[in-house]
């Protein structure tokens, strides 16, 4: 079993209750039509060779006395410090490049974290979906800043967000935020430096540039705004005025989207279980993981990240845990 000091294996009537709520907190964060897996699903698994990575127990030293919840977004710092984002009473927590633990920080505020991304100067940008914030802070923890207003959903014209699900900042210092993971307008929202919001562009829909569950976002080395518009099984392209170049379709949810420092685009797919490694246009060229309850399958694939040596660190918000994979 991996270290983890998540109460899932409670016995009796504890035991019993804690999984109705497990069950019920599911079936009001899961989408209407997510499916998730047992085990693996041809008809939403990607045909595409092996990746080369082989799972591995993560290796994190967590103390006894310091509990992780369930993972939903992971990065690695400019300090080499492994930091996961996740749903329980110590949001961040941070090790280092041999899994020891270092620190936690973020107690009390935050109701249910989800992207974490690292921008060109290394500070951390976290979104809080329920909470409706985004913040930003060095690696000391210090917040820089805050956009919208904790637990007030609204229109980002009143400076306000709604359910904001992850983000992306170019290197001009331009913000590219999701927002709607379900009931807020799912939309592309694009701020300044400062946090003023410069244009916006989405709305429901199959059509392009229309959105279902947009999920995650990262930009190239062009500029160009990659979507993974998730319950729509596609990643849309714009231009960063919002302009729709073109999409890409799945079989399975395009959950987390990483680009490499050497500019390879990863993909994690969500209850299927897989991480994708994609061609230029699109196209899986590798894959590893599947749904299951073994070292290294998946409830949700949820948010990844590769370190500098290449080993992937990967999210999952339903199993819940942290897997990590390395090369063959």
């Amino acid at each position: 079993m991996n270290n983890y000091n998540i109460k899932n294996l409670l016995p009796g009537r504890a035991g019993g209750l804690f999984v109705s709520v497990v069950l019920l907190t599911l079936s009001i964060f899961l989408p209407a039509n997510a499916q998730v897996l047992d085990g693996p699903d041809p008809a939403q698994m990607e045909d595409a060779p092996h990746l080369g990575y082989r799972a591995v127990e993560h290796g994190l030293k967590i103390p006894a006395d310091v509990e992780m919840g369930a993972p939903s977004s992971v990065v690695w710092t400019s300090q080499n410090r492994l930091l996961v984002f996740n749903r329980g009473p110590n949001p961040f927590m941070e090790f280092n490049a041999n899994g020891e633990f270092v620190r936690s920080w973020g107690q009390g505020e935050y109701l249910r974290p989800h992207g974490m991304r690292l921008d060109p100067d290394g500070n951390i940008w976290v979104t809080d979906v329920n909470n409706h914030v985004v913040r930003k802070m060095n690696l000391a923890g210090e917040v820089l800043l805050t956009i919208g207003t904790p637990g007030q959903a609204g229109e980002p014209e009143d400076g306000l967000l709604n359910e904001p699900t992850d983000l992306t900042v170019n290197p001009a210092g331009e913000i590219f935020l999701l927002a709607g993971h379900g009931r807020g307008t799912p939309q592309v929202l694009k701020f300044d430096s400062a946090g003023k919001l410069m244009m916006k562009w989405g709305g429901p829909g199959t059509g392009p540039g229309q959105f279902d569950t947009p999920h995650s976002i990262v930009v190239d080395q062009e500029g160009l705004i990659y979507v993974a518009d998730r319950q729509n099984r596609r990643i849309q392209i714009f231009d960063d005025q919002g302009t729709y170049q073109k999409e890409w379709g799945y079989k399975g949810l395009p959950c987390g989207l990483h680009f490499t420092e050497d500019h390879q685009l990863y993909m994690v797919s969500g209850f299927s279980g897989e991480i994708l490694r994609l061609d230029a246009n699109g196209k899986a060229i590798g894959a590893a993981g599947q749904p299951g309850k073994g070292l290294g399958e998946f409830g949700e694939a949820h948010y990844m990240t590769i370190t500098p040596n290449g080993v992937i660190f990967i999210a999952d918000t339903i199993r819940p845990a942290l897997h990590k994979y390395i090369k063959i």
